[in-house]
C-alpha cells in the first residue's frame, strides 16, 4: 500500500500508525504519540471533519505552510482489537462496528425474514453511524477519514452534462480537465483487470447481474474504485491477508483500501503543518470582535461521556463535517444568533442522491456464488434514458453461501428536495423529508428493475429489508447531499455568504443529486475551492 506514495505521505502514515488510538489523540508529524496534550487554543486555520472535502483542505493548507488543526469527532482507527485486526467484518460485527449502539443497524435487516444479520454490541465510538430522522436515516463514517473508512470505494465521475446541469456556474471543462484528474490521482483511483474479473469466482455475482441487464437491453459499465485491485488479486491467490474477500467493507477494511488516512490525510500530516485532534465534536461557532472564529468543542471518551468542553479560535475556518454536520453547525449559528448574517438558504436543497436498494431473486441456474468480493466494480447504466434515468450499482451480498440474490443500490434522478430546521429546545436538527419523496426514487428504480425481471422471468426479494412486503429499501441513504448549496448559501467557490474566511468544502455544497457516488465530485470541488482560496484569500 506504500507504492507510489511520496516521502511525506509515508511519514504521515507513520504518524497515524504510531499515534495513540484510544481516548483523546493529537496526531501530528512532530508529536505522533502525544496523549492528553495541552489543548491548542489558537490555530491560523481549523478544519472541522476529516472526510473528503476536509482532507483536501487540510493538505492544501499544510502545503501552503499554514498551521492547521483538524477536529474529528470519531477516533483514529489504527489499533488492533483482540482478533488482531483494526476493523471487524460485516459477518462478525462487534463494538467497533457502530457509533454508540447496543445493536448493529446494517442496511440489510433480515434474510428469509429472519433477524440473523444484526448483532448485539457494546456501545463504543464505532466506525459507522446511522443518523435517524423522520422518514429517512443517513449512513455516515466516524473516524479519521470519515466516509472513506466505510464506503464501497466507487469513484465514478458524473456525466458531464448532468454535472453542468447541477452546477451551472462552475466551469465543467476545467473540472473534467483539471480537478477530477487531480482528485483521482490523489485518491489512488484504479480499475479491476477485466480479464481477472471475467474468470474469478469473487465476481460471479456481478456477471450474473450483467447477464440479466443485457437480456433487458440495458448497458452495464465497469466502475473505478480506490480499493487496490492488485492487492485484491493477491487476496484471491492466497498471498496476502484478505479484506475485500473477507466480508469487510461497511465497518472498515483492514487491508487494500486507499482510504483518506492513507492518501490525503497522510500527505497532510507529512507537511509538518497539520495536527488532527480526535474524539472532539464542534458544537458552536461564533465570531470575535477581531474577526476570528471561536469554536466551542466537546471532547468525549470511549464511553461517549463529555470529559471536557474547550474553545478554539482561528482566522480561517473550513467546514468539512459533511452534509449533516456542516448544515447543523451553520443552522445552529444562524438561529442562535452567533452568526446572524448567514444566508436564508442554509439548510435547504437537501437530497438523498436518489438512493434506494433492491434485491432480485435469480433462477437456480443463475448462481451468484458463495464467495463475493465486497467491493463493487460494475453498475447498470440507464442514465441516458431521459424518461427514467437510473444508475444502479451491482452490490455484493457476502453471506459465505449461495443465495441466488442480486442486490443493487439504485441512484435515481429524483428531483425532490428537503430542508433542515434547527430545534432550539432540543438543540437538534430536523429533516423535512417525506415518505412520498422517497417513493419517487422507488418508482424510478422499479421501472428499471421491472424491465429486468420481465426480460428474465425473475421476481423481487421481499425478505431483505425487515418487512414481508417491501422489495425496495427507501428509508435510508448513503449519499446525503445539500444543505449549504454552492452558489446559494456560498459563493461559487464555497465561501459562506455573509462572512469572510469561512468556507464549506463537503457534500453539503452538492444540490441533492449528482447521479453517481459523490465522493470523487466532492473531492474535485474541494480541490477547486482550495486553489482559489489559497490564491486569493490567504496571500500575504
Amino acid at each position: 500500500m506504500t507504492r507510489n506514495l511520496t516521502r511525506r505521505q509515508i511519514l504521515g502514515m507513520a504518524a497515524l500508525q504510531t499515534a495513540a488510538a484510544l481516548g483523546f489523540t493529537r496526531v501530528s508529524l512532530q508529536s505522533a504519540q502525544a496523549v492528553e496534550p495541552d489543548a491548542v487554543q489558537t490555530s491560523p486555520a481549523i478544519v472541522i471533519g476529516s472526510g473528503y472535502g476536509a482532507a483536501v483542505a487540510a493538505l492544501r493548507l499544510g502545503q501552503a505552510g499554514i498551521p492547521t488543526l483538524v477536529l474529528e469527532m470519531g477516533r483514529l482507527w489504527n489499533t488492533a482489537g483482540t482478533d488482531g485486526k483494526v476493523f471487524c467484518s460485516m459477518t462478525a460485527p462487534d463494538q467497533r462496528s457502530m457509533w454508540f449502539r447496543t445493536r448493529t443497524e446494517a442496511p440489510l435487516a433480515s434474510f428469509l425474514w429472519l433477524d440473523v444479520i444484526n448483532k448485539d454490541i457494546t456501545p463504543y465510538p464505532g466506525v459507522l453511524d446511522r443518523v435517524a430522522f423522520a422518514n429517512m436515516s443517513v449512513y455516515v463514517g466516524r473516524g479519521v477519514g470519515g466516509g472513506s473508512l466505510v464506503n464501497g470505494g466507487m469513484a465514478p465521475a458524473p456525466v458531464q452534462s448532468y454535472f453542468a446541469e447541477q452546477f451551472p456556474t462552475v466551469d465543467a471543462t476545467e473540472m473534467y480537465g483539471t480537478y477530477f484528474p487531480r482528485a483521482r490521482t490523489m485518491l489512488g483511483v484504479n480499475s479491476v483487470d477485466p480479464t481477472w474479473f471475467e474468470s474469478t469466482e469473487w465476481y460471479q455475482f456481478a456477471r450474473t447481474s450483467r447477464k440479466a441487464a443485457t437480456a433487458a437491453g440495458v448497458n452495464t459499465v465497469f466502475l473505478p474504485n480506490v480499493y487496490d485491485f492488485g492487492y485484491m488479486q493477491q487476496e484471491a491467490a492466497g498471498t496476502a491477508p484478505k479484506s475485500a474477500l473477507a466480508a469487510e467493507v461497511i465497518y472498515g477494511n483492514n487491508y487494500g483500501k486507499r482510504s483518506l488516512d492513507k492518501t490525503y490525510l497522510a500527505a497532510a500530516l507529512g507537511t509538518g503543518r497539520v495536527t488532527i485532534n480526535t474524539l472532539e465534536k464542534a458544537k458552536s461557532i461564533s465570531r470575535a470582535a477581531d474577526g476570528s472564529y471561536v469554536l466551542t468543542v466537546d471532547r468525549i471518551d470511549v464511553t461517549g461521556a463529555v470529559v471536557e468542553t474547550k474553545q478554539y479560535s482561528c482566522t480561517y475556518l473550513f467546514l468539512g463535517a459533511g452534509s449533516l454536520g456542516t448544515t447543523e453547525l451553520l443552522l445552529r449559528a444562524r438561529e442562535k444568533g452567533t452568526l446572524p448574517a448567514l444566508d436564508a438558504s442554509i439548510g435547504t436543497g437537501w437530497g438523498t442522491n436518489g438512493n434506494t436498494m433492491v434485491g432480485r431473486a435469480n433462477h437456480v441456474w443463475d448462481t451468484t456464488g458463495a464467495n463475493e468480493a465486497t467491493i463493487p466494480v460494475m453498475g447498470i447504466d440507464d442514465w441516458a434514458n431521459t424518461a427514467n434515468p437510473v444508475f444502479a450499482e451491482i452490490a455484493p451480498l457476502p453471506a459465505g453461501l449461495e443465495t441466488w440474490i442480486s442486490l443493487y443500490l439504485a441512484i435515481t434522478k429524483n428531483p425532490q428536495r428537503a430542508s433542515f430546521s434547527y430545534n432550539a429546545s432540543s438543540d437538534s436538527l430536523s429533516l423535512g423529508w417525506s415518505a412520498a419523496q422517497s417513493a419517487v426514487s422507488v418508482a424510478m428504480a422499479k421501472n428499471l428493475f421491472d424491465r429486468i425481471n420481465s426480460a428474465n422471468s425473475t421476481i423481487y426479494r421481499y425478505d431483505l429489508f425487515g418487512s414481508t412486503s417491501k422489495a425496495f429499501a427507501d428509508d435510508f441513504c448513503y449519499h446525503p447531499l445539500g444543505g449549504c448549496v454552492l452558489g446559494k448559501s456560498t459563493d461559487n467557490y464555497g465561501r459562506v455568504k455573509g462572512y469572510s474566511k469561512l468556507y464549506v468544502t463537503d457534500g453539503s455544497l452538492v444540490p441533492g443529486s449528482i447521479g453517481v457516488n459523490p465522493f470523487l465530485t466532492i473531492t474535485a470541488l474541494a480541490e477547486r475551492t482550495m486553489t482559489r482560496v489559497l490564491a486569493e484569500d490567504t496571500a500575504s
